[in-house]
């Protein structure tokens, strides 16, 4: 059996909770199961309470016309687990743009807790009326948890993406994060959630940019990071951001936003060697961004064309983090 092959049964058998006792035997699988319950039990029921909603005006007093936002995605998108709007991940996002752009932003939250990627076709049905200037995606943890299929996950993400170029809006989607480094999961059931994510982000990474969308791998803001200061990134249920955590994931995410409305630094209109950047087939940038957290692909040509032999030409940034802007409180109105 294939590494892929093997690592897809032992994660059917500790996160699905059946199947593959012919392939782990009966201890392995046992062991597997006795983890996920605990883990589950660990990080505790979800709060019954949503989210701050960051939908909103952000930017007072600088001109138009605003950008539009459309947030979409789980409960990391939303902010789980933060006390006020202004540590939401949309808070955060808008108000570094408004300042960064020096323009109004509008931004909506259609993301929901919870959700996979299943869920982000009714999420784009009610996006899709607002004409945002840009879509941010953040999805992939529920669907490793619920053991969804790369295949299944990656299609639903592909039609959102489509339908989203097709109406003229940019596309960022913050790949999968790292589920390995998430407390409360033990090995060796860790080591599956971290094969199963990472290869969700691979197969994400490679059909949002064939789709025309950017993506940014977010490994290390859930992962390096959290598990070098867990106390710190980590929420109280260990398995959420805490606010320092989603500061973290939205000071990662903001340069691509930026770029992507034309608004990138300067610096970064060239490709740089000395940061790891340059132009390779896609399923090869893929694979390095998984390993290389932080990594932006875009898709851009070779010699006038998109493709080569082995695939689509991307581009591959580390784009430089801006100065980080403190959260604001939406207003209701433009005019507020």
């Amino acid at each position: 059996m294939s590494k892929t092959g093997a690592a897809r049964k032992l994660a059917a058998a500790a996160l699905y909770g059946g199947g593959g006792v012919s392939v782990l035997g009966a201890g392995l699988y046992g062991v597997l199961v006795g983890e996920a319950k605990l883990a589950r039990k660990v990080i505790g029921p979800v709060r019954e309470d949503p989210p701050p909603d960051s939908t909103g005006w952000y930017g007072r007093g600088r001109p138009g016309p605003a950008i539009r936002i459309a947030l979409l995605g789980d409960s990391i998108a939303c902010g789980y687990g933060v006390d006020r709007v202004e540590e939401t991940t949309g808070a955060l996002i808008a108000s570094a743009v408004a300042e960064h752009a020096d323009r109004r932003v509008y931004l909506r939250e259609f993301c929901v807790v919870g959700a996979r990627s299943s869920d982000l076709g009714a999420q784009t049905d009610r996006a899709l009326p607002i004409e945002p200037d840009v879509a941010i995606i953040i999805i992939g943890g529920n669907d490793v948890t619920h053991t969804v299929s790369p295949s299944q996950s990656v299609r639903h993400l592909s039609e959102v993406v489509r339908r989203f170029r097709d109406a003229g809006a940019h596309v960022v989607v913050a790949t999968c994060p790292d589920l390995g480094t998430v407390q409360p999961i033990a090995p060796p059931l860790r080591q599956v959630a971290r094969s199963w994510s990472r290869r969700l982000a691979a197969a994400q990474t490679i059909a949002v940019v064939e789709g025309g969308g950017r993506t940014v791998s977010i490994g290390s803001i859930l992962g390096p990071e959290f598990a070098a200061a867990p106390s710190l990134f980590f929420g109280p249920d260990h398995f959420h951001p805490s606010t320092e955590g989603y500061r973290a994931l939205a000071h990662v995410l903001i340069p691509t936003v930026l770029a992507s409305l034309g608004e990138e630094a300067e610096a970064e209109t060239v490709l740089e060697a000395y940061r790891g950047e340059g132009v390779l087939p896609i399923t090869r940038a893929a694979v390095e961004a998984v390993r290389k957290p932080g990594t932006e692909l875009d898709g851009t040509e070779v010699g006038g064309r998109r493709a080569g032999v082995r695939g689509l030409w991307v581009e591959m940034r580390h784009r430089q983090r801006r100065a980080q802007v403190q959260g604001e409180a939406p207003e209701e109105t433009e005019g507020a």
